[in-house]
């Protein structure tokens, strides 16, 4: 598990290719490989490696199978890129963002950047499927990175991050342009209360289901809102 608190910029020293798998050699900013053991595991841009070898002090090889090389923008690195890294939260880790597993749902796009004063705001696309897991002022992974959700469009699919310096100091997305793919995890108790709101409403409803969804739209609305006014498991 992580925490989704960067902390650190890793950068792609070497690539290796074999048969259905890419092994990566990332160099770490000082002191991040303290202890490392192969085996270990580490978030890369939010995806969950394992460590496999250790090269060189400071450095350590991850391999990548083919189908996670699909999902997420790992297979899209080149020597020398940058990408956010955690080390997995140890026993009793004060939890400064929320709970990540490094398990990538989907890869989002970066749609459109704003710069206001101090602040760094990325409005990011997301597929329609997933977007029904995403509501202001929700939890999101992006790259990795616990963030707030500041706003969220359920029918043109975008929700928008506000980043303040500290963030982008110890982050890549000072580096992300219009256009780039960024890798996102979906908030896993907000998923499940979803899920399970939609399957209780087409259990109750069945056929009647479709016209309720069409009269919610009509108004702007969906029948996901309904979850997110749920109480998150444990909640009160």
């Amino acid at each position: 598990m992580f925490t989704g608190i960067v902390q650190g910029v890793a950068q792609v020293a070497a690539i290796t290719d074999r048969p259905g798998l890419r092994s990566f050699e990332l160099a770490f900013p000082p002191g991040f490989d303290d202890a490392l053991a192969i085996g270990a595991s580490v978030a890369c841009d939010g995806v969950c490696l394992t460590v496999t070898t250790r090269p060189a002090p400071g450095r350590a090889a991850f391999d990548v199978m083919q189908q996670s090389l699909g999902l997420t923008t790992l297979g899209a690195l080149a020597v020398g890129s940058r990408l956010n890294v955690e080390r997995a939260a140890k026993d009793g880790a004060e939890i400064g963002g929320h709970p990540l597993s490094g398990h990538v749902d989907c890869r989002g796009q970066l749609l459109a950047i704003r710069r206001p004063e101090n602040n760094h705001v990325l409005r990011i696309g997301v597929p329609p499927g997933h977007m029904r897991y995403v509501f202001a002022k929700g939890y999101i992974g992006v790259d990795g990175a616990s963030l707030t959700v500041a706003e969220a469009d359920r029918r043109e699919c975008w929700f928008e991050v506000w980043l303040i310096p500290e963030t982008l100091r110890m982050t890549t997305f000072g580096d992300r342009r219009v256009g780039d793919a960024l890798n996102i995890e979906i908030e896993r108790a907000t998923q499940v209360i979803v899920d399970t709101v939609r399957d209780v409403l087409d259990e109750r409803l069945g056929p009647l289901l479709p016209a309720l969804q069409a009269l919610l739209a009509q108004q702007g609305r969906s029948i996901d809102e309904f979850g997110a006014a749920m109480p998150a498991p444990g909640s009160r």
